[in-house]
């Protein structure tokens, strides 16, 4: 049985992106993942294969740095939200961009999630990535409270 937390390895941006596929389908309303890693980590490399690989048609998914929020349409009708809030100033700001609604209602995957402080709700996926020594490898932690994460997690983690 899986135990919160998980360490393990990606050995390149592939193997990151091939989590993300083989999580995606396993997600529904109301699953939040939490992004943390530092610049360049591979946040996005993980949120925008997680995101193509429930949308119906192929579509651009830029990195919503500068727009904070991006939502898409999956397949199965659920809503994903894709948050980067490395810009906000204070937590009540994610809270105008609706994300507090969102995270009832939407697959949401936030980077930079310490910016929501106490609004951090608790039974979010975290999902922490660190670059390494070896080029495009990647250490990540994954951490949870909530006990449906090691179901949606078994026979996934490498």
């Amino acid at each position: 049985m899986l135990r919160s937390p998980v360490s393990f390895t990606f050995p390149d941006a592939t193997a990151t992106a091939a989590f993300a596929r083989a999580l995606a389908p396993r997600l529904g309303a109301g699953d939040i993942i939490e992004l943390e890693g530092g610049i360049g980590a591979g946040k996005t490399h993980f949120a925008r294969s997680l995101i193509s690989a429930r949308l119906a048609e192929p579509e651009d998914i830029p990195s919503p740095t500068f727009t904070l929020v991006q939502t898409y349409d999956a397949r199965d009708g659920v809503e994903i939200w894709h948050a980067d809030l490395y810009r906000l100033s204070t937590p009540d700001e994610a809270v105008e961009l609706g994300l507090d609604e969102a995270f009832e209602t939407a697959i949401c995957l936030v980077e930079w999630p310490d910016r929501l402080a106490d609004l951090r709700p608790p039974s979010t996926l975290r999902l922490s990535l660190a670059t390494t020594q070896t080029e495009g490898e990647r250490d990540v932690i994954l951490s949870w409270n909530d006990p449906r994460w090691r179901e949606k997690l078994q026979g996934l983690i490498p």
